[in-house]
């Protein structure tokens, strides 16, 4: 993995007319939306572009504590305009600063025009894979957080979203990542001055395959993590319901962050994660469906035990400047745990602090 914190992302999306890409290639990008502190309401939002396929399509995930709204959506690539599909648009009004995001009317009855603005430097760089039976990939991937502007609107009724939080994930190239994981972990947690955004994998034998991330400071700086280690509490349906992650950062900042990750929701099979992203569908293609919360649909019975969960921080400053680590004692944060245990039977969770 190469890092690159240079500002020279290219935010906006591939021209739809771009030829020459590599048949699995994509370029997506994920957005999530949430209130600071308060009732568990979460919006997740994504799209993706796949020329070579002709494909682009894109999800709705709205969660509320008691019940998961799906929305999925595909088109041709060559019936757009390169900005949106679907009851979906976007618009990229500064890159790496400001995007506009719309959803008009549809079926689980989820509106919103909202405009991200972002609140920290991004995190980017090349991932390099090499994948267990395949050939190697790679990928450009940033993650950076942000604050929200506009209204959401559930079932008719508008609701002001100023201030909300909210990272986003982009990400372009060729990604796979086959056979033999056991623990994967996207972790976005924002707090008042800084998100500790990371991406973290590792194999069924407990050993590391990829790391990369940074702690991103509204001030400006963007801290590399240089190691995660996490002492995380799964239920028997491998979701996930409390624990510790610990960072470490190159500027010798070590962080202690417990997670509450009860609200529930945020089932990725409800996004088409599971392989059908990317797969042509035809033109204006419309799903949804609702999950109840009410431990009927777990990981255990979706296609895709990927769940990007809404959770509640607090973490402590154990290193670093003097007088960071004194105002950093169980500052509360919010912000999104996305994880997935393998579900194969020869595998156990292991925690990887050292004690």
């Amino acid at each position: 993995m190469t890092d690159t914190i240079d500002g020279t992302f290219h935010d906006e999306l591939v021209s739809p007319d771009t030829t020459g890409l590599p048949d699995r290639f994509f370029d997506r990008f994920v957005f999530n939306l949430h209130p600071r502190s308060g009732d568990p309401i979460s919006v997740l939002i994504g799209f993706g572009m796949y020329p070579p396929k002709n494909t682009v399509d894109g999800f709705i995930v709205f969660s509320n504590g008691s019940e998961q709204r799906n929305l999925r959506f595909s088109t041709e690539l060559s019936a757009t305009d390169g900005n949106g599909g679907g009851p979906f648009s976007f618009e990229v009004v500064s890159p790496n600063k400001v995007w506009k995001l719309k959803l008009g009317p549809n079926p689980i009855g989820v509106e919103f025009d909202v405009t991200w603005t972002a609140r920290t430097p991004a995190w980017f760089g090349e991932v390099a894979v090499n994948n267990a039976g395949a050939a190697a990939s790679a990928f450009d991937h940033l993650f950076q957080s942000g604050f929200y502007e506009g209204t959401l609107s559930i079932d008719g009724t508008s609701t002001s979203v100023e201030g909300w939080d909210g990272q986003r994930d982009r990400s372009r190239g060729v990604r796979t990542m086959s056979g033999g994981q056991g623990l994967h972990i996207w972790y976005q947690a924002q707090f008042d001055d800084r998100s500790v955004g990371f991406l973290l994998v590792e194999t069924r034998d407990h050993t590391r395959l990829l790391l990369e991330g940074a702690v991103m400071h509204a001030d400006g700086e963007v801290d590399t993590i240089t190691d995660v280690r996490h002492d995380l509490t799964f239920d028997s349906n491998l979701d996930l319901r409390s624990g510790i992650v610990e960072v470490a950062t190159a500027a010798g900042r070590r962080y202690e962050i417990g997670t509450d990750a009860s609200a529930g929701g945020g089932y990725m099979a409800g996004a088409g994660y599971g392989g059908h992203h990317g797969t042509p569908a035809g033109v204006d293609v419309v799903e949804h469906d609702v999950y109840p919360l009410d431990g009927s649909v777990t990981q255990k019975t979706l296609d895709s035990a990927l769940t990007d969960r809404l959770a509640d921080f607090d973490l402590t400053l154990t290193g670093g400047p003097a007088d960071e680590v004194t105002r950093l004692r169980n500052a509360a944060g919010r912000g999104i745990f996305e994880f997935a245990l393998t579900r194969s039977k020869t595998y156990e969770y292991q925690s990887s602090v050292r004690r």
